[in-house]
Formats: structure tokens, C-alpha cells, sequence
């Protein structure tokens, strides 16, 4: 009789190469798939430990691109963030890796899928749910909620003893005290010492940016601009260097946005399970596009069109986080914005200096703004005797309170 097939989002690390042989012993045909968002990793080194650990095929899919064009860039344009913070790197990563996961189950005829996400983080929530909103028929092993898997493993250190003794390499340089999780959009540090809030973690935690205390001394001069609020071309105004294809502009304001400390982030916020958590992030090139994005919004949007944009983002960014991507309620909201879009255009000028993003000019050929009626040297088309009218039909109601406190103040000294 055949084995039944099990399709592991594999990362090489401890976790899910116990799982993996874990697996393996209890007589799945493990297939160990692995995603490349953007993490600096040696994936020929992954795939020969999966391998060597008992997997009867390994996977790689390259997702770079897709990450920056269908999950970034819609991100940025909707101008999502997690509680007015948080630039939504991991979770914007996570309905990607898993949509992918769900195809090479299909491919693979394989019944089960499996991931090494704990009980207790938002990730569980982001894979399964992406899972089931895709393949409703599809079996899930989550070992972390499996009540045999959690007898056998009960920390770190029974993982250890397992891996050694079915030969599985650990690594035998000295564990970073904290967890890191990283992509093209982000890098994030979190978990070990940094679950005190009240520390102040070295300045060696971060690895994507410097230090803005380090940063360049002169400012680097970026020009940005968009199409239908998608970022189209960057252009380095310091060095003439120039960006046009979505993966490659990314990369560079990664990287540029690196070097001058742009991007660091330090907070305290609520996961989708109720429970709080401290965690560190590092987005350089996603800070710049967030900034520059809003910006040429300013020129180019309609007033009741950003009011209504400004008040659903929120919920946008909350959808992603919790692990909503593949919903109804996801696709109602991306019409919207991909409609609240339509003639973002134009191109926004940055300076940035030691952690800093500095907006300093902005063009667009679909401007709202019009110097002349806006001008205050200069009559323009508007009458300024009709400002009269505006300002006592708005106030109709506040005439309406005052009375009413008036009148109430009277009675009550009668």
C-alpha cells in the first residue's frame, strides 16, 4: 500500500528537520518544499539536508518577484500597516509561501500539508487558513498542536537530543538568543530575550540596516515614481544609478535604504490569538516606498476618496495580519484601492539622511493642486465672499448645540 504524502514547508533549521524525520518514522512520504521570498540562505545546503533527513523529493520555488508585484506592491498602494507600525513583512510572505505549498501538494498527489509554526504565533493562522481557502479538502499535520508530537518534544533540547541521534546536523555555532524570520520585504527579530519589552537590545540585533548613528554624513537624493500608485522607476540622483524592473527597484532601495539606517522599528503588538508580543523589524526599502507612495497620494487623490481609503487601510492591514489574503472581504477591499489608484501618478523626490525620510518635492501630470486657486497672493477662480455662506451653513449645527447648553445652564439655575 502506498505511503500517504505529506508536503513539509521546510526551512533547514531544527524545528522542521525533526518534524521532517519526525514525520519520516511515522511512515509519511515526506516531500520537503522550500520558498525563496528573499532570505539569504544556501538552498543546494537545504536541500541536501532535507534529503539526507528523509524526505523523498525536495522543492524549491522561487517566489521573489511574485512577492514584490502581487503581495508588496498592492501592500504599499493600499498603504498597509499594522497597527500604524508595523509594514507587514512576514505576513505578507506567509499567503504567498503557502499558495505555492498548496500547488505542489496537487502536483505531488500528496494528502497533507505541514508546517512548523507554534500554537501560540499569528503564522499558524496565516498558513492554514491560506490552506483551506484554497484547497478545502486538503489533511493538516501542525505538529506544535499535535498532542503525541508535543509529548515527545517538550523544548529545545529534546529536539536536540532527537536530531543527534538520528544524525540530523546541528548547527554547532552558538544559537542567536532571539528568532529571526526574514524576506525581501523585512527582517524581523523577536522571542528569547527580546520578550522583555523593557530591554534595550544591542545595536548587533539589526543586520539589514546600519545604525543611523553610522550612517553616511551626506544625504542621499532618490527620486520615485508612480503609475497608478505602483512604483515604476527609482533613480539615485547622488550616483545617476536607475531602477525600473519591480524585483531589481526593490532590492536597490533595500539597499540604499540600508546604508543610510532607514527602516528600524522597535514595538509591542497584539497577535491574532489574543496574546501581545515584542518584535524588532528592519524595512528599508518598503519605509521609502510607504512614505513616497503617500506623498504623491497627496497630490494626485481626490479629498472623500482619501478619507474613505484612510479609514479602510486599517482594516486592510488587520485582514492581512490575521491571514485573511485568499477572502471575500480581501477582494472587495483590493477593488477598492486598485479603484482609489487609478492616476497616482507622478514622481516623488527623497532625501535620506541617518535613519531619516525626508520628503522634499513632488510632480504629478494627474495633480489636484492648482497654484492659482490655492495661492494666497492670487485671486484665482475662487470668490473669497463665498467663504461666508460655506462658513455659516457649517456652522448651523454649532449655533444648534450652543443653544441647547445655554438653555440647559438656565434651568438649572432657576
Amino acid at each position: 500500500m502506498a505511503k500517504e504524502k505529506v508536503v513539509l514547508a521546510y526551512s533547514g533549521g531544527l524545528d522542521t528537520s525533526v518534524i521532517l524525520k519526525w514525520l519520516v518514522e511515522k511512515g509519511y512520504e515526506v516531500i520537503a518544499y522550500t520558498s525563496d521570498v528573499g532570505q539569504k540562505e544556501d538552498f543546494e545546503a537545504v536541500k541536501q539536508k532535507a534529503l539526507n533527513t528523509g524526505a523523498s523529493k525536495f522543492v524549491l520555488k522561487d517566489l521573489k518577484k511574485e512577492f514584490v508585484t502581487d503581495y508588496i506592491f498592492p501592500a504599499i498602494r493600499a498603504n498597509a500597516i499594522y497597527e500604524g507600525r508595523y509594514l507587514l513583512g512576514t505576513a505578507l510572505a506567509r499567503p504567498l509561501i503557502a499558495k505555492h505549498q498548496i500547488e505542489v501538494a496537487k502536483e505531488e498527489g500528496a494528502q497533507y500539508v505541514s508546517h512548523g509554526s507554534t500554537g501560540k504565533g499569528n503564522d499558524q493562522c496565516r498558513f492554514e487558513m491560506t490552506y483551506l481557502a484554497l484547497n478545502p479538502n486538503i489533511k493538516i499535520f501542525a505538529p506544535w498542536k499535535d498532542e503525541e508530537f508535543l509529548s515527545q518534544f517538550k523544548g529545545r533540547d529534546d529536539m536536540i537530543a532527537y536530531a543527534k541521534k538520528h544524525g540530523i546536523p546541528v548547527s554547532a555555532t552558538k544559537k542567536k538568543p532571539y528568532s529571526e524570520d526574514e524576506n525581501l520585504m523585512h527582517i524581523s527579530h523577536e522571542a528569547g530575550i527580546l520578550e522583555d519589552p523593557g530591554l534595550v537590545p544591542e545595536d548587533s540585533v539589526y543586520s539589514r540596516t546600519v545604525s543611523p548613528k553610522n550612517a553616511p554624513n551626506e544625504s542621499t537624493w532618490l527620486e520615485i515614481y508612480f503609475k497608478d500608485g505602483t512604483p515604476i522607476k527609482v533613480t539615485n540622483k547622488n550616483t545617476g544609478v536607475t531602477k525600473e524592473e519591480p524585483l531589481e527597484l526593490f532590492l536597490y532601495l533595500n539597499e540604499v535604504g540600508g546604508a543610510n539606517g532607514v527602516g528600524r522599528m522597535d514595538m509591542v503588538e497584539n497577535r491574532f490569538v489574543g496574546i501581545k508580543s515584542r518584535g524588532l523589524y528592519e524595512t528599508p526599502g518598503g519605509t521609502i516606498l510607504h512614505v513616497a507612495h503617500k506623498d504623491i497620494e497627496s497630490i494626485a487623490m481626490d479629498r472623500e476618496v482619501m478619507r474613505l481609503r484612510d479609514m479602510l487601510s486599517p482594516r486592510y492591514a488587520e485582514i492581512i495580519y490575521y491571514g485573511f489574503w485568499f477572502s471575500p472581504e480581501m477582494d472587495f477591499l483590493t477593488a477598492a484601492f486598485n479603484k482609489s489608484q487609478e492616476f497616482i501618478d507622478g514622481k516623488v523626490t527623497l532625501e535620506l539622511f541617518k535613519g531619516n525620510v525626508f520628503t522634499r518635492a513632488r510632480e504629478s501630470h494627474t495633480s489636484l493642486y492648482d497654484k492659482e486657486l490655492g495661492s494666497m497672493h492670487i485671486a484665482g477662480g475662487f470668490d473669497q465672499k463665498d467663504s461666508k455662506g460655506f462658513i455659516r451653513i457649517n456652522s448651523i449645527r454649532l449655533m444648534a448645540h450652543r443653544a441647547i447648553l445655554d438653555k440647559r445652564a438656565k434651568n438649572g439655575k432657576q
